[in-house]
C-alpha cells in the first residue's frame, strides 16, 4: 500500500496542482494567488510516497457575510484529476478542517465551484447566498461552515 501524507508546504509547491487542475491552459503565472506569501497564509500538500497529488491554502481573510471574528478562506483545493473521487479530497479537508479547530478559528469560508458543492456539502459545509460567476473560471457559490471553538 502507497504511503498517504499530508505535509505543510510552500506556496510554490502548490503550482503543479494547481496549474492541472485550477488553470489549465492558463500561465502558471495564474496559479499565484494574492496573499499566497502572507505570514498568515498556510499551503498544505497531499502526497502519495513522495509525488505530490493535492493542495489547499488557508488564507487569514474576513468575508463581510459573516459577522464572525476569526475567520479562515480556503483556496486553491485541487487534487489530481487521476486521484479525484477516491477520497483524497476528503482526507485533505478533514486535515484542514483539524488546523482550523487547532487554531480555534470559528469560521471557514470559500468559493466553491459548482461542481464541488456536493462535495462540500458531504462534509458539513453550507451554501449561502445565489451562484456568481468569476470570471474565466466559471459559475460558484459561497460556502462556509462554523467550528465550536
Amino acid at each position: 500500500m502507497n504511503k498517504i501524507t499530508i505535509n505543510k508546504i510552500n506556496y510554490l509547491d502548490t503550482f503543479p496542482v494547481r496549474s492541472a487542475v485550477l488553470r489549465q491552459g492558463k500561465p502558471i503565472e495564474t496559479c499565484f494567488f494574492l496573499g499566497d506569501d502572507a505570514v498568515g497564509t498556510t499551503h498544505f500538500g497531499l502526497y502519495i510516497e513522495n509525488n505530490i497529488i493535492g493542495v489547499a491554502s488557508v488564507f487569514t481573510s474576513k468575508n463581510e457575510n459573516f459577522d464572525i471574528k476569526n475567520q479562515f478562506q480556503l483556496r486553491g483545493m485541487a487534487i489530481l484529476e487521476e486521484y479525484q473521487s477516491a477520497g483524497f479530497g476528503k482526507l485533505l479537508i478533514e486535515e484542514i478542517f483539524n488546523f482550523i479547530k487547532i487554531n480555534q478559528v470559528e469560521l471557514l469560508w470559500f468559493n466553491a465551484r459548482e461542481t464541488a458543492v456536493p462535495f462540500y456539502e458531504k462534509l458539513g459545509c453550507t451554501k449561502k447566498g445565489a451562484s456568481f460567476e468569476i470570471p474565466e473560471i466559471g459559475l460558484h457559490f459561497l460556502m462556509y461552515k462554523y467550528f465550536d471553538i
